[in-house]
């Protein structure tokens, strides 16, 4: 296996943000995360998420985990 272990999550932050009109920035602001960290996490390249920090992002979004991450159990690249 590559070095990066594929799996089937998907992050829709990309999404979200686009369709809220905020930026990564005003997020990141909002939220009290990097603007660093939350890219990595939009860009699908986290390894691992903390409740809270997802907890604290659809509180600000208003929306659910489930929309911000679903599972493709092909693993394909989205």
């Amino acid at each position: 296996m590559a070095e990066e272990e594929l799996h089937g999550i998907r992050i829709h932050l990309d999404r979200i943000l686009a369709e809220q009109d905020m930026t990564l920035t005003e997020l990141s602001a909002r939220v009290g995360i990097t603007v660093v960290n939350l890219s990595v996490l939009k860009n699908g390249r986290a390894k691992a998420i903390r409740f809270s920090t997802l907890s604290r992002i659809c509180d600000v979004l208003g929306c659910q985990p489930g929309d911000l991450i679903t599972h493709d159990p092909t693993g394909a690249a989205p």
